[in-house]
């Protein structure tokens, strides 16, 4: 049924670009941009209620962070697409275990953040303002939260950081878009109308955007795990993102999925702190 939506969705579309090229694109691109899961369920709060939750600012949008206070080194955590901080629950009471001062943020139009629309280039500038208020020493992103903590330090070059560390992230924004584009089918004339809003909004295509060219000016330390039977990011953005970064270690695992939440993960995160 999903499956027969999506691809309504993307028909009518495709119908439509014949008519108004630019309106059917920047309709796809609102969707592309627009999550539909990740804010808060009633189950998550107990946790989420445990940390002390501040809201930071970024232009108009309100970014809640939520803080586990710790005496040893501080931890920023950047969850994924259509998830929110309590993606990390596990990992963050092993962490708490082990002093670590815990600091965590909703991207935009997930969790408890305010807006309605996400990208990894908007999500990067609010790990900015996040770590210019918390200070961490080490970020941990997953998925295109490991996209956007790359984005965020191959642009601003924060010294202050030790290490990062990134979990099934995305290498190449085409290829995001590419699956995006065969997953509701749309023809030709959206796709270049999505690459042609991409320009006018960043004043660069989406062939910029690529994490592993961002890499080559990365010098933190860094960890990558990815899932080889990963079916959301192909596990060959990895390998990409691995070849040009000079200070990486990767760890390829099986059967954990995308998700990568699982007892041997955190281990490795923690094993690769503490080194």
């Amino acid at each position: 049924m999903a499956n027969l939506i999506i691809k309504t969705i993307g028909n009518c579309l495709n119908v439509l670009s014949y008519l108004s090229p630019k309106y059917a694109s920047k309709k796809a691109l609102d969707l592309f941009s627009t999550p539909q899961k990740g804010r808060i369920l009633e189950n998550q709060k107990t946790f989420l209620d445990s940390a002390k939750i501040l809201q930071l600012k970024y232009k108009d949008l309100n970014i809640a962070t939520y803080q586990w206070k710790g005496n040893d080194k501080t931890i920023l955590l950047a969850h994924g697409w259509e998830s929110n901080t309590h993606r990390w629950e596990v990992l963050i009471n092993k962490l708490k275990a082990l002093d670590f001062n815990i600091v965590a943020l909703d991207a935009p139009a997930h969790g408890a953040s305010s807006g309605k629309k996400f990208n990894a280039v908007l999500y990067s500038e609010c790990i900015k303002v996040t770590a210019e208020h918390y200070k961490p020493q080490i970020i941990i992103g997953h998925s295109v939260g490991g996209m956007a903590t790359g984005f965020y330090q191959n642009t601003y070059q924060n010294k202050d950081l030790e290490k990062l560390i990134l979990l099934g992230a995305p290498s190449e924004f085409t290829g995001v878009f590419k699956r995006y584009v065969d997953m509701m089918g749309y023809n030709k004339h959206i796709e270049n109308g999505l690459n042609s809003l991409v320009l006018k909004r960043f004043n660069k295509l989406p062939s910029h955007f690529s994490l592993a060219t961002f890499v080559k000016m990365i010098d933190t330390k860094t960890l990558i795990i990815h899932d080889v039977e990963d079916k959301i990011i192909p596990y060959n953005d990895a390998e990409m993102i691995i070849k040009n970064h000079k200070n990486a270690t990767f760890i390829p695992t099986k059967g954990y999925g995308h998700g990568l939440r699982n007892d041997t993960v955190n281990k490795h995160i923690i094993d690769f702190i503490a080194s």
